[in-house]
């Protein structure tokens, strides 16, 4: 007689879940955390110039983008084919453009308006007289610091 039995076959164990929970988030979390929301919708066609040089910028959210170019083909019914300045989801003018100005030094920390950063968007077929007008009315409001976005040439 003996205490231990060699029975049968023995079934494989279980596979237990009770950290996949935690796995998936962790992962959820993870991506939550590292992905950016577009923060305006295009409302103009932009095909940015070809550059030789390009400066990256080192803080983005102190950067304000002004758009300018044609507006897309499902809006140009309404605002026509003449190129227009977008800022943020809407279309002003350059009279507009030191209320937005104002409107974003006040969204922004007294320390850091300093750095505030004003970056041009142009169409590559934009007339110039846009461009100017723009940064005519940025140095009139104190917006001195402009970058301009264009593409890096192919090499």
């Amino acid at each position: 007689m003996s205490k231990f039995k060699k029975g049968g076959k023995k079934g494989m164990p279980a596979i237990t879940t009770s950290s996949l929970s935690d796995i998936v988030f962790m992962l959820l979390f993870f991506f939550m955390v590292t992905t950016t929301m577009r923060e305006t919708e295009n409302k103009v066609e932009v095909k940015l110039p070809e550059a030789t040089e390009v400066a990256k910028l080192e803080r983005k959210d102190l950067t304000s983008y002004i758009n300018i170019g044609t507006p897309v083909r499902h809006l140009q019914a309404q605002y026509g084919n003449d190129a227009r300045i977008q800022l943020n989801d809407s279309f002003k003018t350059v009279d507009e453009i030191r209320d937005f100005i104002a409107a974003e030094r006040d969204a922004m920390s007294e320390g850091d308006r300093q750095f505030m950063t004003v970056a041009i968007r142009a169409d590559e077929n934009t007339r110039m007289g846009i461009v100017t007008d723009v940064k005519q009315e940025l140095r009139r409001c104190s917006a001195l610091k402009i970058m301009y976005s264009a593409r890096k040439a192919a090499e």
